[in-house]
């Protein structure tokens, strides 16, 4: 079963296709590009991308899967909107996958793990995995020395994502280099078992975690001095 994945939770705008088997998921082709302001620009282009490299028709696809954040609003509903709209023309489900999931469960190896990406105004989206790769603590959006404190509390003993490098003296953990962003092949592997059972679409529900900076007024302006 051929599986486009898309993400744009982070700065790292992704496309990918994968092949879903019962043996497993692997990688078909893939696109990242960093770039915190072109989400919108680049995610249509990568897509398109990635169905080449492959030899791939959109009619081919079986299934859509895509990060739900947390992560800006701007940036997140691009790949949202994308996932879901070529879903709805296409006939096909799409699954939504925790983003953070996709860079604290490759990452699990017996081990508790912090996961987290900048959220910008000085915090992290931040969530806690245990050695089986499974999320225990968020996702959440706090400053560091809030996510640093609960990770001390859950045992964590190493931390991973562009939001732990960024505010490693604050979390004081050791680093895993990567991924530093969210990985399309481990998205497509928490969906597998859902596209394997043919189960039913989802609604691709953002995780904002909090408000946008761009709120409507409350109160009409005056337009006569």
């Amino acid at each position: 079963m051929l599986v486009l994945v898309v993400d744009s939770s982070t700065p790292a705008v992704a496309a990918a296709l994968v092949e879903v088997s019962a043996e497993g998921v692997a990688s078909r082709a893939h696109r990242c590009t960093v770039d915190a302001r072109a989400h919108g620009e680049l995610l249509a282009p990568q897509v398109d991308a990635v169905l080449a490299d492959a030899g791939v028709r959109p009619r081919d696809l079986t299934a859509i899967v895509a990060g739900l954040g947390p992560g800006p609003f701007t940036g997140l509903r691009v790949g949202l909107v994308t996932a879901a709209t070529m879903g709805q023309v296409l006939g096909i489900p799409t699954y939504g996958v925790c983003s953070l999931d996709g860079i604290g469960h490759p990452v699990a190896a017996g081990e508790p793990v912090l996961a987290a990406t900048d959220a910008r105004r000085r915090e992290v989206y931040w969530a806690v995995y245990d050695g089986a790769g499974q999320r225990i603590a968020g996702p959440n959006v706090d400053a560091p020395a809030v996510a640093a404190d609960r990770a001390r509390e859950l045992a964590v003993t190493v931390a991973v994502g562009d939001g732990a490098h960024r505010y490693a003296d604050v979390l004081g953990l050791p680093l895993r280099a990567e991924p530093r962003y969210p990985d399309a092949t481990a998205l497509a592997v928490l969906a597998a078992e859902r596209i394997r059972a043919g189960a039913p679409g989802e609604a691709l529900t953002p995780l904002y975690l909090r408000r946008p900076d761009a709120v409507a007024a409350t109160t009409r302006k005056p337009v006569l001095p």
